[in-house]
């Protein structure tokens, strides 16, 4: 077992369901842990680890922790439909692969619990998803992400491909209201009403963020790998979009550090930093994109050297132990109550850097498992 791989099992070892050592704003608002993202992509992970090691014990690990949370209705601990928040649509993934190795029952009538959202989920006038009730209009690049993988697998899986011209519409719009032509990049979110106080005059908001360019990144290819084949002419503007995004992001991967920084187009700042999570899923981008011919074979050595960077800089061993730094907590726009999240530059370098966190740590793991299946090499310190 490699030191990546003893790593994770320090974290399982010290992790339980309620109470996850990767999931650290839980920890520090010592809150009850329930159904949420950050959880979601740890199982992801954890399950693309067992599908590339055929170690069990990281099934073992996802199994009983998704078991913990799943009743034998299909009714999810925690998991409250009336929120509206796209980010509990995440962990929802795992459930197809848990079902299809477990055959509990219970797992596919979770992912009708998990849908059965999406059916009710509030739409802005263009017809993209809310991000939560509590923000109403508002499209956030996370937020493709969070509900666009689970969407088009089940669509794929059990209608036939009937929502792929509505999941199509919603990368379409983002592409139109949040792409910034002068840096290439997107916005981190779009207000459709323009009512947000954080929206600027075409509804847009200041900066990008990294790690919501992460989400979209990672969104865009691994919805690619879920549409149906015969679905050419989605599959082609899906691909269109990332290897538009692909391009783009090269300028910003800074030479020095190896990595993208917090606010991308501000490398060298004073108060920017190099970040881990938006990284590693730019790196994840890269190499699972040349990895399924969606990206040109050459963008996998991109996203080996960001990994590899990522390692070097904030992969660091204390007291026998390793840890992975440089990870933002958190970060989002409002809502309205919370004016400190204005999407300025200030407000993005002020939220803290933690360690070991899996907004983080998943994709960072996620990375390794694409090496893996590249077989590229990575040197630890």
């Amino acid at each position: 077992m490699n030191q990546i791989e003893r790593y994770v099992e320090r974290i399982l070892a010290e992790s339980a369901p309620d109470k996850p050592l990767w999931n650290i704003e839980k920890l520090k608002q010592g809150k009850i842990n329930g159904w949420n993202y950050i959880d979601g992509c740890m199982m992801i992970a954890l399950l693309n680890l067992y599908r590339i090691t055929g170690q069990e014990r990281y099934y073992t690990f996802a199994e009983h922790f998704l078991d913990y949370y799943v009743f034998d209705d299909g009714s999810i601990r925690g998991f409250q439909e009336e929120d509206y928040n796209l980010d509990n649509i995440c962990e929802g993934r795992v459930l197809f692969d848990v079902y299809a190795l477990s055959g509990k029952e219970k797992y596919r009538k979770a992912m009708e619990t998990i849908h059965g959202q999406l059916l009710r989920q509030p739409r802005t006038a263009e017809g993209n998803f809310w991000h939560k009730a509590i923000y109403p209009n508002q499209v956030w690049l996370d937020g493709l992400y969070m509900a666009q993988v689970f969407y088009t697998r089940y669509t794929t899986q059990f209608e036939n491909g009937k929502a792929y011209e509505d999941i199509r519409r919603q990368f379409r719009t983002v592409r139109e209201k949040m792409y910034d032509p002068e840096t290439g990049l997107y916005r981190h979110g779009y207000d459709a009403s323009g009512a947000a106080f954080w929206a600027e005059p075409d509804g847009r908001s200041r900066n990008p963020w990294l790690r919501s360019l992460g989400w979209f990144s990672a969104a865009l290819i691994d919805v690619s790998a879920e549409i149906a084949s015969e679905a050419a002419d989605f599959r082609r503007e899906m691909g269109d979009i990332a290897r538009e995004l692909a391009k783009n992001l090269l300028p910003y991967i800074d030479p020095d550090s190896g990595m993208l920084w917090q606010v991308p187009n501000q490398v060298g700042r004073e108060g920017n930093y190099p970040e881990t999570s938006g990284s590693a899923m730019v790196a994840y981008f890269y190499l699972k994109g040349a990895r399924l011919g969606i990206l040109d074979p050459a963008y996998a050595d991109t996203g080996a050297s960001i990994f590899q960077s990522i390692c070097n800089r904030y992969l660091k061993e204390t007291d026998g132990k390793l840890n992975l730094g440089g990870i933002c907590l958190v970060a989002g726009l409002g809502p309205e109550n919370n004016r400190r999240r204005d999407g300025s530059y200030e407000y993005y370098i002020s939220e803290p850097v933690v360690e070991n966190d899996a907004k983080g740590l998943a994709p960072f793991l996620m990375c390794y498992t694409e090496l893996l299946q590249s077989n590229k090499e990575v040197t630890l310190k």
